[in-house]
């Protein structure tokens, strides 16, 4: 899977790169087949920022999205995640019943 990370009107710290790179390997358990990840790491406001993390993945016929916003990216991170587990989860059980 290739990652791709950008950050806007930023530059992100390998620490908080790692971070995103280990927590989106943990995806390929739910599938395979993930060509790529696009990760968009983004604030609002200086003052009192409101981080965004949005994450698109690549699969064979479908794109992935997710995004969460919250007051560190350490926290929407797997908050991210999580939603897009659930949409490998989901497509994948679609897969099983189109083949019954």
């Amino acid at each position: 899977m290739n990652v791709q990370i950008t950050s806007r009107k930023f530059k992100a710290k390998d620490g908080l790169k790692a971070e995103i790179t280990e927590q989106l390997k943990s995806l390929e358990k739910f599938n395979d087949d993930i060509i790529d990840a696009n990760v968009i790491l983004s604030y609002t406001h200086l003052k009192d920022s409101i981080k965004t993390v949005e994450i698109n993945l690549n699969i064979p016929g479908k794109t992935l999205t997710a995004t969460e916003t919250a007051e560190e990216y350490v926290i929407a991170l797997p908050k991210t995640i999580s939603k897009l587990q659930k949409q490998l989860k989901t497509l994948k059980s679609k897969r099983i019943a189109k083949t019954r």
